[in-house]
């Protein structure tokens, strides 16, 4: 896989998926693995010269958009400094804004680190204007918002979105940061613990543990190399005060020479600037700079050097990491893309290919990474099976052997073009995100980039420059090389100071002589471009049925606003047999994974092309799912179907996915504390569902026949339920429902294959205590609803908007209970209810309980003195979550494929609970609270060092269904 930096769109990578219980039933947002087509004839230069980008003009102030954007821009630059961007985009049913400041953790004081991201965390609790500490959060949900921050090693970037009617509100608020933040005293010390909070829930996460170890073999001068999150020990009062250095941080690099405003929303460009204008020209002016990095990352002599890292998971990669000039300095010849799509490749004949067949890996990805402005460090990363762990010599042979291949020959203009065409046509037809997602990502471009390009950057390749990719390529050399191994034997002469990881470093003089493995060959011309491009006129309000038969029934919905001669589609191949049983849920994920597993190789290109097509294991059985340019998609589809029916299932193609379901569930104790809990949560009260250690169990006892042999039962037991949405004729629809219908012979009617059913909780249900490897603590409980009816969910969806951000105001930042708080309305299927959470790194479950408990005692009076006045900016915002329109055609499919799933084949679910939101009235909330207070409550919890109970909790065996 061609991974590519955060300032350029990735490529999906190939991997297995299995949608929870939670999401089953379709209602998963998949990753879409591999592809499959004819062979379509290569499209003429002429084609592709169709999607030439507009010119590189690095210093016009003219933003250059996609001809598909409808959106509207307006750059600005205040007297103080500050570049702002305004977008007027006539479908967002949301505003929203993003500020970055060009300073991170990099710039850390050397006896303080942590003090960036400490900065953003203080910047929320109030500034001269709203001096009240949960002002901001209260504001936003009260109108449906939400909001954000991170710190990364140059950038700390600040966003929100929010309705629009409620914008101005909210971002005289957000300006007030910049302006007039208090640096409260009280909170100084509230909020270090907050900080230290958040780095104890992740201390025993891999990927920052072998970042931790990594560090330790680069240049301590370079500011990569430090911690970057704070701790209740490096955030402390010395000489100076912490609230001192705070500011004294905060005066040195807070200024609007050196931050980057955009904000969106459905507002005329005029209505955008005067917000902007009134609020973020008092913003100072120090007449700051972005501060720049001079130290290298590596010193001479640090490299090459091999590093070992003990992981806590069950898993095993080896990375080879190389510096190279960041490819910032190169935006039009693109060194990184150009490498990275050869060194990332996983079709036939590329390293990847190799080291599968060979059975020592299982994924690969490679591109840049971490650039600083100078330098970055190109990766090749490989997800190693533990076959692979006893061959890394032959690994690495085997990847500079593949570079030899590279440097044999001049770089080929001819792939440099082919890259930049399948950039130039996504360009030409890109959709936007949403509100606050659109303006982060403007931010960063802002901070990086000429004004012009922030919307084409990520897709521009237009200069070929031989010199610069041969550049890059003699930095890829064995004497310029860091090799990274993580996996759980390793034990470690040191321990990385922060996460406390072992690992061994070693200078190495010379690498180990090994043998390349030789079926290594650089990829051909893609055969899969696309080249009818063209916008069919179809359109419709909603999905309708084109087939309608005892084991098919096929839905559509033309789409011609998106302005994509794109198509989605989802096929359901549902199957009784799917989850009986713990053996037949295994058995599903397998043939599944085998599928994707199956298909990788030869259809790679494919998916560079734009036609990503693969499959999940869901509850009911298996779904397709396919996304990317209409043209040559039928051809994708039935070659999908045509392996799925008749692709052997071999030795090698089965150990592999084997292993890879068994180190997944395996993994499932090393888990982030709050994802096991929820997780468990519906494993526990959605039926049918298997526990883990069941899983376990009947992967033990299943062999390549008994997956050959299920899959031959299996598909002679399905039902098929397609639905595609996109710009495509309903008689192409319905050929692809024809071949589905004489390929697969679905003989099943849609009421033999049984519902998966939310249930009941019961008083006498003990805590659940799911396995964990975390050393925190954690309590969720579930408050659950009185049946699923449209009512029940509007009114708990209301009540969840109530009491989100006082629960958050009072159990995080009064008390610091914990990094991961959170209280919030939750469906399991169809069945409404309340779920809050704590992770807290010094407190039991027991007193995170308690807390709760006394939580919604004090809340209960806020209920009760509710009136229809107070509640209507509640029930506006729910309401207004329920109707935004989808932003994307994929967002659309995957709305409407949920609601057919669940069998609403009018499509207007979320109008009808709309509708019931309105209904809602002050004594219906009072009702609703006093009924959940009495409830059941359904508890989760983990303490270190006190035993689990899954295996022994049989509870959900003897639940009955929630009514409707």
């Amino acid at each position: 896989m061609l991974r590519l930096s955060t300032d350029h769109p990735p490529r999906p990578k190939p991997r297995r998926m299995l949608a929870t219980a939670l999401l089953c039933i379709g209602l998963a947002q998949p990753f879409i693995g591999q592809a499959v087509a004819e062979q379509p004839s290569q499209p003429s230069p002429e084609a592709l010269e169709d999607f030439a980008l507009p010119a590189y003009s690095p210093d016009s102030l003219e933003v250059i958009k996609s001809p598909n954007d409808r959106a509207d821009y307006r750059a600005l630059r205040l007297d103080n400094g500050l570049e702002v961007l305004l977008v007027h985009d006539p479908r967002a049913d949301r505003a929203g804004a993003s500020m970055d400041v060009s300073v991170g953790s990099a710039f850390d004081p050397k006896d303080m680190p942590g003090l960036a991201h400490f900065l953003e965390h203080m910047l929320f609790l109030g500034t001269q204007r709203y001096p009240d500490a949960a002002d901001y959060q209260d504001y936003l949900t009260r109108h449906g918002g939400s909001h954000n921050a991170f710190t990364a090693p140059r950038d700390t970037n600040f966003y929100f979105d929010i309705a629009p009617d409620a914008f101005e509100g909210a971002l005289d608020r957000f300006s007030q940061f910049f302006i007039s933040p208090q640096f409260n005293t009280e909170f100084v010390d509230r909020e270090r613990h907050a900080v230290d909070s958040e780095y104890r829930a992740r201390i025993r996460d891999d990927s920052r543990r072998i970042n931790d170890a990594t560090n330790q073999a680069m240049n301590p001068e370079h500011p990569f190399s430090g911690f970057s999150v704070g701790s209740i020990d490096t955030l402390v009062d010395g000489q100076t005060s912490l609230r001192d250095r705070l500011l004294a941080f905060y005066r040195a690099h807070y200024d609007a020479n050196v931050m980057h405003l955009a904000v969106v929303g459905p507002q005329s460009l005029d209505e955008l600037e005067a917000l902007v204008r009134d609020r973020f020209e008092q913003i100072p002016d120090h007449g700051l700079k972005a501060p720049e990095i001079d130290a290298p990352m590596f010193t001479q002599g640090q490299l090459p050097a091999k590093l070992e890292v003990q992981t806590l998971a069950d898993q095993r990669s080896l990375s080879f990491s190389f510096p190279v000039p960041d490819p910032q300095q190169f935006p039009r010849e693109r060194p990184d893309a150009y490498l990275g799509d050869l060194l990332g490749h996983e079709g036939e004949g590329s390293l990847l290919a190799a080291l599968r067949n060979r059975g020592w890996a299982n994924a690969l990805s490679a591109g840049v990474q971490g650039g600083d402005g100078k330098q970055a460090i190109l990766g090749i990363d490989i997800e190693l099976t533990p076959e692979g762990t006893q061959h890394q010599d032959e690994i690495q042979a085997t990847l500079f052997a593949y570079l030899d291949m590279l440097r044999a020959q001049p770089p080929q203009q001819w792939r440099f073009d082919e890259q930049a065409a399948l950039l130039a046509q996504q360009f030409r037809f890109a959709q936007n995100g949403s509100g606050a997602d659109r303006a982060v990502g403007l931010t960063l471009g802002m901070s990086r980039l000429p004004l012009s390009e922030i919307n084409v950057a990520r897709y521009r390749m237009d200069r070929f420059d031989a010199g610069v990719i041969d550049d890059y390529l003699r930095a890829l050399t064995p004497d310029n090389l860091l090799r990274v191994y993580a996996g759980p034997e390793v034990q470690g002469e040191s321990r990385s100071p922060w996460f406390d990881a072992p690992y061994t470093l070693t200078k190495m003089s010379q690498w180990p002589a090994a043998r390349p493995l030789e079926e290594l060959a650089l990829p051909g011309a893609n055969p899969f471009i696309a080249s009818d491009f063209s916008l069919l006129p179809v359109d419709d309000t909603s999905p309708r049925r084109l087939i309608d038969r005892p084991g098919l029934d096929l839905w559509y919905r033309g789409d011609h606003d998106f302005g994509t001669p794109s198509a989605e589609w989802r096929i359901s191949l549902m199957s009784p047999e799917a989850t009986r049983d713990a053996r037949q849920q295994v058995l599903t994920e397998l043939l599944a994974d085998w599928l994707n597993d199956s298909l990788s190789e030869v259809l790679y290109p494919a998916t560079l092309a734009g036609q990503s097509a693969g499959a999940y294991a869901h509850g009911r059985g298996i779904t397709l799912s396919l996304s990317g340019w209409r043209d040559h998609q039928r051809g994708v589809l039935t070659q999908l179907v045509d392996q799925l029916r008749e692709g052997e299932i071999d030795e090698a193609n089965f150990a592999r996915i084997r292993l890879d379901l068994e180190d997944e569930l395996r993994n499932e104790r090393q888990m982030p504390l709050y994802q096991r809990l929820g997780s468990s949560l519906a494993e526990r009260l959605i039926s049918p569902q298997w526990t883990t250690t069941q899983r376990l169990e009947a992967l033990e006892q299943i062999d390549l026949d008994d997956l050959r042999t299920f899959r031959d039962a299996w598909l002679q037991s399905l039902h098929v339920q397609a639905l595609t949405i996109g710009n495509l004729s309903e008689d192409d629809a319905i050929a692809v429902g024809d071949m589905l219908d004489q390929r697969l012979a679905p003989r099943r009617p849609l009421d033999a294959i049984p519902d998966l059913v939310p249930l009941a909780v019961r008083a006498d249900m003990p805590v659940l205590r799911p396995a964990t490897d975390r050393n925190d603590s954690g309590a969720l409980r579930y408050l659950q609803g009185p049946d699923r009816s449209a009512e029940s969910q509007a009114r708990l969806a209301v009540i969840g908007q109530l009491i989100q951000a006082p629960f958050y105001t009072e159990l995080r930042t009064r008390q610091q209970l914990g990094y991961v708080v959170s209280a919030r309305y939750m469906s399991l299927l169809d069945a409404p209810g309340i779920a809050m959470l704590i992770q807290s790194p010094g407190q039991s479950s027991e007193t995170l309980f308690e807390r709760m408990d006394d939580f919604l005692d004090q809340f209960t009076p806020s209920i009760e003195a509710l009136d229809d006045q107070a509640l209507m900016p509640f029930k506006a915002a729910v309401r207004s979550s329920l109707l935004e329109r989808d932003q994307s055609l994929s967002e659309m499919t995957n709305r409407q494929w949920r609601e057919l799933s669940f069998g609403w084949t009018d499509f207007d679910r979320q109008q009808r609970l709309a509708t019931a939101v309105d209904a809602v009235d002050a004594e219906q909330i009072k009702a609703a609270w006093q009924a959940l207070r009495q409830a059941p409550p359904f508890d989760i919890a983990a303490d270190p060092q006190e035993p689990d109970n899954d295996d022994a909790y049989t509870e959900s065996d003897t639940l009955s269904a929630l009514p409707r």
